[in-house]
């Protein structure tokens, strides 16, 4: 049996992962190109696989007709907007993920995110480093009203963390009704902060409602880039209508957009969650995953 691996870094961090594969007689081929594989790429990597241990390149239906031995695709993650998989049920494709590794992980780099930016601390580090010595006066936590939008796994554990050092918590979740507490819209208006944990990849803040935004507003997306408008956020940082951005996740990756242009952006290469901890949990259970639909 082959599997391969579209991930970037699989079993860089734990090599148990491997074992458990390679032990089961499983041929195990890794990732050549360590980063997002092209559609072209993935299919070429995929002929003979049994299996797909996934990480974000595209998997539709085009793939799945190159590649007819493959039975089970395992995502390490949890988004799977790059994965059809009403095309996979056609060709008889199991498909999983791994929903709660991620949790913690990616709420602590937004946390931090937030606190670099009330703090100023990339700003005034640059500062000393080019000889300036200038104290900038933040804002904490308890200060501000922060907007959840996405109430899944993450954003519980984001609005947790927040709600601990004093923010007041705005929910907003297409998906769940009972746990929004306001409109998208009202909620836009009325947050300092707006921290995106949303599933999907369409826009939903358009450039029209950052218009509508505070003054002042931060933005933090460790979602997906193409849930808020990039030439809107840009244009926002350089007026100040929005006071700094975090984007982990982000428009085209690698990234070499305008944002780049921009000192109160801070730009991070789709690396949440990357801690040993979250990796290794992550890998396992889509192993686990994998393991389990191949019947192996």
């Amino acid at each position: 049996m082959r599997v391969v691996v579209g991930a970037s870094s699989f079993g860089d961090s734990c090599e148990e992962v491997v074992n458990k594969l390679t032990s089961k007689g499983i041929e195990l081929v890794k990732n050549p190109y360590k980063r997002k594989m092209t559609q072209e790429e993935i299919t070429e990597h995929l002929q003979g696989a049994d299996g797909l241990l996934a990480g974000l390149e595209p998997l539709n239906e085009e793939v799945f007709s190159k590649c007819p031995n493959l039975k089970a695709i395992a995502r390490i993650g949890i988004g799977m907007d790059n994965v059809d998989k009403e095309a996979a049920r056609r060709h008889g494709i199991k498909v999983s993920n791994t929903p709660e590794g991620p949790t913690n992980a990616v709420a602590e780099m937004t946390l931090t995110a937030l606190l670099n930016i009330c703090h100023n601390v990339t700003l005034a580090n640059a500062d000393v480093h080019n000889g300036v010595w200038k104290k900038r006066l933040g804002h904490s936590i308890a200060e501000l009203t922060v907007l959840v939008i996405g109430y899944g796994h993450i954003g519980r554990k984001t609005a947790e963390l927040l709600k601990s050092l004093g923010a007041s918590i705005l929910v907003y979740d297409k998906y769940n009704e009972e746990a929004s507490t306001c409109s998208l819209e009202d909620g836009l208006k009325k947050a300092d902060v707006v921290t995106i944990h949303a599933s999907g990849k369409d826009e939903i803040i358009t450039a029209k409602m950052i218009s509508e935004m505070k003054d002042g507003v931060i933005i933090l997306n460790s979602a997906r880039g193409g849930l808020i408008n990039e030439q809107a956020v840009y244009e926002g940082l350089k007026s100040g209508k929005i006071a700094g951005f975090w984007g982990d996740a982000l428009w085209k990756e690698p990234y070499e957009g305008i944002l780049k242009d921009c000192d109160n952006a801070i730009l991070t290469p789709h690396m949440c969650t990357y801690t040993k901890m979250c990796r290794d949990s992550m890998e396992m259970q889509a192993v686990d995953n994998l393991l389990r639909d191949l019947g192996v």
